[in-house]
């Protein structure tokens, strides 16, 4: 197999959460544009079937809109059910919905708000890949790709449950690699500071300052450079690696 062939999707299905922005969209379309089709999850239906629309113009790959809130159990049945009631099967889940939250002390964390941030991050992507996950390891296999943060190895003390979930992630994916085992691949992509549409929240002024003597590569990263390492672990590229975690951050580290 040549070095191009491995990262092929033709004949694939993706399914990706969180996937109508930010670093979800750019692996949907990454994923479609090596020949996959794809579904496109997330919590505003307008915004999926407008990417679905794009992706199916720019590419000529079927692409799917399904509405979902990861952070309900019963939606996530559901959109697992309505994945392979689309398609035939699902060769690539990504876990990439998240929700992170800013709050000035600990005290003021409601437990709405905890459950929230630990639904989304950790409930949702974990009864969705027992779901989907089961059908790739009774078929022909898979790969699924959940997506952390650098807060996981790293928490601040503004984002402690935020942190907790992206840990709990990283345990995640080394148990679903065991269990799926041999037929599924579950690994780990673990995003440094990204510039999507989520850091229109920042001070960007003040992370642009700091940015220089915190991240070795002195900026934050850009959507597509989510790409490659998306494309690794979706694609034949990484058929001998499981279980692991790759840290996509630009080289931050604290300072």
């Amino acid at each position: 197999m040549t070095a191009s062939a491995r990262y092929d999707l033709s004949g694939k299905v993706a399914l990706v959460t969180g996937g109508s922005r930010g670093l979800g969209k750019a692996m949907v379309t990454a994923f479609a544009e090596c020949g996959a089709d794809v579904i496109i999850a997330s919590r505003k239906i307008e915004a999926c079937e407008e990417l679905a629309a794009e992706i199916r113009l720019n590419t000529g790959r079927k692409a799917a809109a399904i509405a979902c809130n990861v952070s309900d159990w019963g939606q996530v049945e559901q959109l697992a059910e309505a994945a392979y009631a689309q398609f035939p099967k699902v060769d690539i889940l990504v876990n990439n919905a998240g929700l992170s939250p800013i709050y000035d002390h600990v005290e003021d964390v409601s437990e709405a708000l905890y459950d929230k941030v630990l639904g989304v991050n950790l409930k949702g992507p974990f009864r969705l890949s027992a779901m989907v996950g089961s059908r790739m390891a009774a078929g022909e296999g898979g790969s699924i790709i959940n997506v952390s943060s650098t807060a996981s190895q790293s928490p601040g003390a503004n984002v402690i449950p935020y942190a907790a979930a992206k840990a709990g992630l990283n345990a995640m994916t080394v148990g679903f690699a065991r269990a799926f085992a041999p037929k599924v691949r579950v690994n780990t992509i673990i995003p440094g500071p990204f510039l999507t549409d989520i850091s229109k929240a920042w001070d960007l002024e003040a992370f642009n300052k700091r940015a220089p003597s915190t991240i070795l590569v002195g900026r934050g990263g850009q959507p597509e450079e989510i790409v490659g390492a998306a494309l690794y672990f979706a694609s034949d590229a990484s058929s001998f690696t499981t279980g692991a975690h790759l840290t996509v951050s630009g080289g931050t580290y604290g300072g």
